[in-house]
């Protein structure tokens, strides 16, 4: 049986795809935030682990910014990987602190709620990442 032709994936630019696509884990986070507290959810851990999540992710695009605009790709890659390993540092002591200074139901509020904000995440960055093309 043939399959057919190959038919090579569509490259995809980060600003093709609309912004509410792009930060969707962020309007779920948002959106979860009243029903959260409604059902009676820790109140500091959906606040905090909210909080928490879109302010990394704006430092994320800023960092994303700032690596594509600088000259110097060896620059652009440390500021990359200095991102990378210091956004998830900074969500991992911020629930560490939340379960310390209030509850540790907030501190395990906290954590799911990011675990599940970076599971969409990490989801739709596989859609929408950008194709490379093989020479295959």
């Amino acid at each position: 049986m043939s399959a057919g032709p190959h038919v090579a994936p569509s490259s995809l630019s980060p600003d093709s795809v609309p912004l509410p696509l792009r930060y969707f884990d962020c309007v779920l986070v948002l959106a979860f935030v009243p029903f959260g507290l409604l059902a009676g959810l820790p109140t500091a851990g959906v606040l905090v682990g909210a909080a928490a999540w879109i302010v990394q992710r704006v430092i994320g695009a800023m960092i994303e910014h700032k690596a594509a605009d600088h000259p110097d790709p060896r620059a652009a890659t440390m500021i990359q990987f200095a991102g990378g390993m210091l956004r998830p540092l900074a969500l991992g002591i911020t629930i560490l602190a939340v379960g310390q200074l209030g509850e540790k139901e907030d501190g395990l509020m906290a954590a799911l709620l990011v675990l599940v904000a970076f599971t969409v995440y990490l989801g739709l960055s596989f859609v929408f990442r950008p194709q490379r093309k093989s020479s295959t």
